[in-house]
């Protein structure tokens, strides 16, 4: 299960993500995303509730920045160290923009 709670405020928008991003969730994080990205001059996307993060939910994390490049910035922030430790095994550490 997912929750997605969305905060927006002048050209930015807070995304709080709380519980499992997996094949089944991922679409739902699709949907919520993909209409921000080229709507909002800085993401967040705060990762503190979420517990997990398939393949699947990197691939939406990664085509988001790729729509938000050149028209703002996609930023994570505080994920949890099980999360963090995914994001830094399949190197998106070095290609998501990552603050704890």
């Amino acid at each position: 299960m997912l929750k997605i709670n969305k905060k927006i405020k002048g050209d930015s928008c807070t995304v709080t993500l709380d519980g499992k991003v997996d094949m089944t969730t991922s679409m739902k994080l699709e949907e919520e995303l993909a209409p921000l990205a080229g709507t909002v001059k800085e993401l967040i996307i705060d990762l503190s509730g979420l517990v997990y993060i398939s393949s699947a939910g990197l691939r939406v994390l990664v085509a988001t920045q790729k729509t938000m490049n050149g028209k703002g910035n996609l930023i994570l922030t505080d994920p949890r160290p099980g999360v963090m430790e995914i994001f830094t095994v399949t190197g998106m550490d070095r290609i998501l923009k990552i603050e704890n």
